[in-house]
């Protein structure tokens, strides 16, 4: 008796919070719905494309390299307060030159990529040789 009271009240206090969160729990579905939509959508749009693997290995590069950070410091010549960009600790005047050092950055990382990509290639071809 008192285990079906039990069970009874846990069952309404689950439907009320389910009732009060459906918003936010349909909100996040649709939302990942969307992402597979446009994931699904830009790989058949790939498939079509020459240069998709070239695009794809600068994404995961650019992945790999952190993004450049705005900081106010003390100009030591004037003591005001002035905005410099940092990239891999190093601080640069303006956002262009910080993003430049970035963007050599992550090419050199996909560059390096396709350099090992013979070597990685032609172990595979071992592998499967065997």
């Amino acid at each position: 008796m008192i285990r079906d009271l039990l069970v009874t009240t846990a069952v309404l206090i689950a439907g009320l919070v389910a009732y009060r969160y459906q918003h936010v729990v349909l909100n996040a579905l649709r939302r990942f719905d969307a992402r597979n939509v446009k994931r699904i959508a830009d790989q058949e749009r790939e498939r079509n494309d020459p240069v998709a693997h070239f695009r794809h290995t600068l994404e995961t590069a650019e992945e790999q390299v952190e993004t450049v950070s705005e900081i106010s410091v003390s100009d030591p010549r004037t003591a005001m307060m002035v905005t410099r960009y940092v990239f891999e600790g190093e601080q640069f005047a303006t956002k262009a030159d910080a993003e430049r050092v970035r963007a050599e950055k992550v090419r050199a990382i996909a560059r390096g990529y396709y350099m090992d990509l013979p070597i990685a290639l032609s172990e595979r071809r071992k592998d499967k040789l065997h």
